[in-house]
């Protein structure tokens, strides 16, 4: 074909996450970049009409221009956003007018009336591009969208832990967490056990808590005073993960086993260990502090 490795990757995930979904949904193509204003405006709405319409076999895949420029080219797209509406590998319709929800849902609403999808037929919709658009909003600090994707998304699909646990993360990051606490109140049994679930727990576990400023400001200097006090030591390490200090609390936890490894039964690197758990043992920080430890327990 006179491709590229790269081109090839990119026609290769461009058909198993676009071409092949078509052949029984109606796939909603937006052609979107990271600095793009309008795509980011667009995307909200986006995201909810194709969640509302999943059931009736609408499907939304993103391509963003900067990392497929290959893919962005094969559909001669010149400014973004630009939206298509694909079926059967074939781009149906050009959606990139339909800026709010009214216009797209009745835009929607004709194509599926002319094209032989049928509700309830379509394949069950992949969720790993949604999810990882809510994952996308949590990385940028943009909390309230993605407590909305994430909510569609176990609106979609009830049984999946990876969405109520990135519901739980989204209101957790966006400080609801009252709201956060309900939804795990509300999980059916066989969801709590899922380590996914388990891991969005302990984070709200730690950041239950939350001190105000001065609060912190006072077991701070508390700690700073009295550095051989563990109990001070531990009350400033778990004040300063709740606020959102991370480096800070875990720099004090590694004192304190470094100190006295034994105090109070093994509690900072008991408190260390639930804060990597609460963070994900595959995040980078988590690596770097894992070492420090190891460093201190057998370096």
């Amino acid at each position: 074909m006179g491709l590229s490795l790269d081109e090839q990757k990119a026609v290769d995930r461009f058909r198993k996450t676009v071409v092949e979904p078509s052949m029984t949904s109606l796939v909603v193509l937006d052609f979107w970049a990271e600095w793009c204003g309008p795509c980011k405006n667009l995307a909200p709405v986006l995201e909810k009409v194709c969640a509302d319409y999943a059931e009736r076999g609408v499907i939304l895949a993103k391509v963003n221009v900067d990392e497929d420029a290959f893919i962005a080219a094969q559909f001669r797209v010149q400014s973004i956003p630009t939206v298509y509406a694909l079926f059967q590998g074939q781009p149906v319709a050009d959606l990139t007018s339909a800026r709010t929800e009214g216009q797209l849902r009745q835009t929607l609403d004709q194509l599926l009336g002319k094209l032989p999808i049928q509700a309830g037929d379509a394949a069950a919709p992949d969720l790993a591009p949604l999810l990882a658009m809510g994952d996308e909003a949590l990385d940028v600090g943009d909390a309230p969208r993605a407590v909305s994707i994430f909510s569609q998304i176990a609106e979609m699909a009830p049984d999946s832990a990876p969405a109520h646990a990135g519901l739980i993360r989204a209101l957790i990051a966006a400080d609801e967490l009252a709201e956060a606490e309900a939804v795990i109140a509300a999980l059916p049994a066989e969801l709590s056990a899922d380590p996914a679930i388990a891991q969005a727990k302990t984070q709200l576990e730690l950041l239950r808590d939350r001190p105000d400023d001065s609060a912190l400001a006072a077991l701070r200097a508390a700690a700073a005073e009295r550095p051989a006090d563990m109990e001070a030591q531990l009350a400033f390490a778990e004040a300063a993960f709740a606020a959102g200090e991370r480096d800070s609390a875990a720099e004090t936890l590694l004192r304190m086993i470094a100190l006295d490894r034994a105090w109070n039964e093994g509690a900072a690197k008991a408190k260390l260990l639930q804060i990597f758990e609460a963070i994900g043992l595959e995040d980078p920080w988590v690596a770097a502090t894992r070492r420090k430890l190891s460093t201190i327990l057998f370096g």
